[in-house]
């Protein structure tokens, strides 16, 4: 095992001589990157392509802000229980497991614009029986295929977008895709008071039927092409990427020399991503996303409501704020994100959203306490406004920049299966307890979270390192070499 780790280091370091950068293998500092700008323009293609991918992401936001808004109606109309209601509400999540265990594994074998497509078929189909339901089975089946769905569009959808963009845009375009979440997010529950919960599903077939057909006059991802050995394919693609005047030589021959090492190494299964070289790449991915969930992001998603009527505030006016805040904070992350780099973002949002589950926490505190007529009202407030803005300002879409990014085409597919798996089980555990964890202890629930976003803090300022102006091989190697045995 020794001697087999042996000899990739000295394929690693060799293929870093090769292409022309400097890495300090004892060192987590990068002495030098060369510099590639001869094809980072900004092409109508890439931004077309992106918006198209981001349909999408659109859709995942109007299936996580649908539940709240549809409540009512469905359950007045249809007759369910709450408990058959928490059924439906909850199957999401089982289905974005599900989604998310294959979604590598479609993406590696099809490709990202096919799993694009193939997690639309489900999300329509899904939204279609939602729409037409006459009983709680055929609701099920409906959310259970949207989940599907949306396990698949959570992979395909970052790694897409990374794989076609420039260096030093690419978080930025990266970054719609939460943008978009959020804002599928906040429309589906400004929407929904408007319209009934059928008219509200089918408004959700849209971005599908805008994306399903606009597939076919995008690029695939010159990456995935290089990997499955269709080069001719994937320098047609890169050049309609970076426009017909562009010098592509540079970053083509970057990408094709990387990949032929990453083939040398003949690993992409899931049991091979637990070696030493990987660690700290799974570390990062994993625990971001881990951080993100279990701090409470569900929770507030799902709960605002009753965490602004539970202190006395008007969950309309909390609700209609949040939608608000949650929109200003992703565009501002997706705006920043490149000019300040993804640490500090995280940093800062992390921060953030510690102090927004402290004043939550706080309200709650002063509530059981009975101090202060209007106090636990006007906390309870600032803690939620606090942490969703703050959340989304980061911690709510770097995560997913991040793992587009840190992983190797070899592995990037089990290893992202691995990461959306992760932050669906966290969204099922998280909204699950909630309501349990709060009858406990109201105040406690947020402290809670408010420690797993402080421990996100040393873990961020610790591990995660910047990315910004790198190009996706860059990081890469950098990391390996890192974990790598000296």
């Amino acid at each position: 095992m020794e001697e087999q780790d042996l000899e990739e280091v000295l394929l690693t370091r060799s293929f870093l001589l090769k292409s022309g950068e400097c890495i300090r293998c004892n060192s987590s500092s990068i002495v030098e990157l060369k510099d590639e700008g001869s094809s980072s323009s900004i092409t109508l293609v890439v931004v077309f392509s992106t918006l198209v991918a981001v349909c999408g992401s659109y859709c995942f936001g109007h299936a996580v802000g649908y539940s709240s808004p549809a409540e009512s109606g469905i359950r007045e109309e249809l007759g369910i229980t709450t408990a058959e209601y928490s059924v439906f509400s909850s199957i999401l999540s089982v289905g974005a497991m599900l989604g998310a265990l294959l979604s590598g594994r479609i993406a590696d074998l099809l490709g990202r614009r096919v799993a694009m497509g193939i997690s639309q078929i489900f999300c329509l189909s899904g939204w279609l029986a939602i729409a037409f339901s006459e009983v709680a089975w055929s609701l099920d089946l409906g959310r259970f295929l949207l989940g599907c769905g949306m396990g698949l569009l959570s992979f395909a959808v970052p790694i897409y977008i990374a794989e076609i963009t420039p260096k030093h845009v690419r978080g930025g375009f990266t970054a719609l895709n939460p943008l978009l979440m959020g804002f599928g997010q906040s429309l589906a529950f400004l929407i929904g008071s408007l319209v009934n919960w059928r008219t509200l599903a089918l408004i959700g077939i849209i971005p599908g039927l805008i994306q399903l057909p606009a597939l076919f006059f995008i690029p695939e991802s010159p990456r995935w092409l290089v990997k499955v050995g269709r080069e001719k394919e994937f320098e047609a693609a890169l050049s309609r990427l970076r426009g017909a005047s562009a010098d592509i030589f540079p970053e083509a021959n970057e990408i094709k020399e990387y990949t032929f090492f990453l083939k040398q190494i003949k690993e992409d299964g899931i049991f091979n991503l637990f070696q030493r070289k990987y660690m700290l790449l799974l570390t990062i991915g994993v625990g971001l996303m881990a951080f993100q969930r279990f701090g409470g992001l569900y929770a507030f998603l799902f709960y605002a409501s009753d965490i602004f009527e539970s202190a006395g505030f008007s969950s309309t006016i909390g609700s209609i704020s949040a939608a608000i805040i949650q929109m200003v904070g992703t565009s501002l992350g997706a705006l920043l994100v490149d000019k300040c780099g993804r640490r500090p973002m995280l940093l800062i949002s992390s921060v953030g959203a510690c102090t927004g589950c402290i004043l939550t926490g706080l309200a709650f505190f002063c509530q059981d306490i009975d101090f202060g007529q209007n106090l636990p009202a006007i906390l309870v407030f600032l803690g939620v406004l606090f942490y969703l803005g703050f959340l989304q300002l980061g911690l709510g879409g770097i995560p997913w920049i991040i793992m587009s990014e840190i992983f190797p085409i070899n592995i990037k597919g089990a290893a992202g299966s691995l990461v959306i798996l992760v932050s669906w089980m966290g969204s099922w555990v998280i909204s699950y307890t909630y309501s349990s964890l709060f009858e406990w202890s109201s105040a406690g629930t947020f402290l809670i979270y408010g420690c797993i976003c402080a421990a996100g803090i040393v873990f961020t300022a610790k591990l995660v390192p910047e990315t910004k102006g790198r190009t996706l091989e860059e990081i890469q190697e950098s990391l390996i070499c890192t974990c790598s045995p000296r």
